[in-house]
């Protein structure tokens, strides 16, 4: 059976998203989990991988169930160890649990996927000709986003919920915001986000939602 990693800016293994990539992928190929942040206390990963300045902001969820804010920028030497280790050990696909943006991962010659690079390029030739609104775990990271979605010519509107101890009240703001803002189809914008949310966000707005993690898995698995 062929092998696929699935690396975390985190913890592995992910509770959260490992039941859709065993679901959608599971039957092809054995997945293979690391995280970037694997052995690490909450104290240290705050003390040396905080953002700061311009820093992207990204979020994600300890084993302890604790959820951290890092830089995308500090984290990112870390998560291309984990890819070169997951290439050592046999893994052809190396999926990144992330939907930042890295600008420097590469493999030898395993298949990497950015979860980023996928979902913007399915997503903004479905909503071309229409207001995207956009789910994420933090406001502070409308800013970087706003960027990467120009170049594709989308303008989203943003609302924040968070994958890591958010009520269903706090989903249920987020889709009023978004359809306040005029939104018509809307993306939750995080690996961390499950199922169970993306059916609280559509029942709410009454709008198209795309889960980014079942997005990713479903592209991947066919390619397995």
């Amino acid at each position: 059976m062929k092998k696929l990693g699935a690396v975390t800016i985190g913890q592995a293994p992910r509770s959260d998203v490992g039941p859709i990539l065993e679901k959608y992928i599971g039957e092809k190929a054995e997945i293979v989990q690391a995280g970037a942040l694997d052995g690490m206390t909450a104290q240290d990963i705050a003390r040396h991988f905080a953002p700061e300045g311009n820093d992207e902001f990204l979020t994600t969820k300890l084993l302890s169930g604790e959820s951290v804010v890092l830089s995308g920028a500090k984290i990112e030497p870390l998560l291309q160890d984990k890819i070169d280790l997951l290439e050592e050990t046999g893994c052809g696909i190396i999926l990144v649990l992330c939907t930042g943006t890295f600008e420097e991962l590469h493999t030898r010659k395993a298949v990497l996927v950015e979860p980023d690079r996928v979902i913007r390029a399915a997503v903004s030739s479905i909503a071309a000709n229409r207001t995207l609104g956009i789910i994420v775990p933090l406001l502070e990271q409308e800013d970087s986003l706003a960027d990467h979605w120009r170049a594709s010519g989308i303008a989203p509107v943003y609302a924040a919920a968070s994958p890591y101890g958010s009520e269903e009240s706090g989903f249920e703001a987020a889709a009023d915001e978004l359809v306040r803002q005029g939104a018509e189809m809307i993306l939750l914008d995080c690996m961390g986000y499950i199922e169970d949310y993306k059916k609280i966000v559509e029942r709410r707005s009454g709008l198209p939602v795309i889960l980014s993690n079942s997005l990713v898995a479903k592209v991947v698995s066919e390619f397995v």
